[in-house]
């Protein structure tokens, strides 16, 4: 096949400013950036968006994506999303939080956000630490998975806690419209990844109430491993942890399957 004979596929999102990316080697982040930047110009929302993002390595994107991006305090992110939303219900609201920050400081604010069925859609990276802050454990951090604040390990039984399932905790709740978990260690996951995402959308834009979809994500830095190594352990130890899958379709509980 010759050259002229190539057709480009992919290439750099017209939201992607041009800089380079924040992000350490091998993180995740970028790759949930790809997928949002994708559906955010597909469904042409750029000037009608806010993009939603707290202190933690999330808040990056201020500085990445050509949006109108809003910080907010740790954990409140649902709560400012909310108050975005109610005060202009034409606007789509776009929540980016990571697990850190939503499943610990902002507990509260998201079961009490999705409980009322707040017409937002919140994209919440798993990657089972405190990426920003130095690496310490997060409410997500696995059995035995070490971080600088439990460097023997995550001991449930010496006080530590187990992790938090978000999508599991989630699921009882009435006012969840849309729930699902996915990935993005490998190709055919990021696209799976895409397509959780836009029916996320989709429930928003039809005014259907509160969806979330949970990605799991690799940090190799905080983790302590090369990238290519980060990804086999989202696929063998998280994935096996918190499994793939749609958790809520249409306000109903289905049984995950990846």
């Amino acid at each position: 096949m010759s050259d002229t004979d190539m057709q480009k596929i992919a290439g750099r999102s017209s939201l992607w400013n041009d800089r380079p990316s924040p992000y350490c080697p091998g993180c995740g982040h970028g790759v949930v950036h790809r997928v949002i930047c994708e559906l955010i110009e597909e469904y042409k929302l750029a000037d009608n968006c806010v993009f939603m993002a707290p202190v933690g390595c999330s808040i990056l994107a201020y500085t990445f994506l050509d949006l109108d991006v809003c910080q907010s305090a740790h954990g409140r992110t649902p709560a400012v999303a909310t108050g975005i939303k109610r005060s202009r219900p034409d606007t789509f609201v776009l929540a980016y939080q990571g697990d850190g920050d939503l499943a610990s400081i902002g507990t509260a604010e998201i079961v009490h956000a999705a409980n009322r069925g707040e017409n937002i859609t919140t994209v919440f990276v798993n990657n089972a630490i405190y990426g920003m802050t130095g690496g310490q454990m997060a409410p997500t951090t696995l059995p035995g998975q070490k971080a600088t604040t439990c460097p023997g390990g995550r001991d449930a039984a010496s006080g530590m806690g187990h992790p938090i399932r978000i999508c599991e905790l989630l699921q009882s709740l009435d006012g969840v419209t849309y729930l699902a978990r996915s990935s993005v260690h490998t190709p055919a996951n990021v696209i799976k990844t895409k397509q959780a995402i836009k029916k996320a959308f989709d429930v928003q834009l039809n005014r259907k109430g509160f969806s979330l979809v949970e990605v799991l994500s690799s940090c190799p830095v905080n983790w302590g491993m090369q990238p290519v190594e980060s990804l086999d352990f989202v696929a063998n130890n998280m994935a096996p942890q918190y499994p793939l899958g749609e958790y809520k379709v249409d306000g109903v509980c289905v049984a995950p399957k990846a």
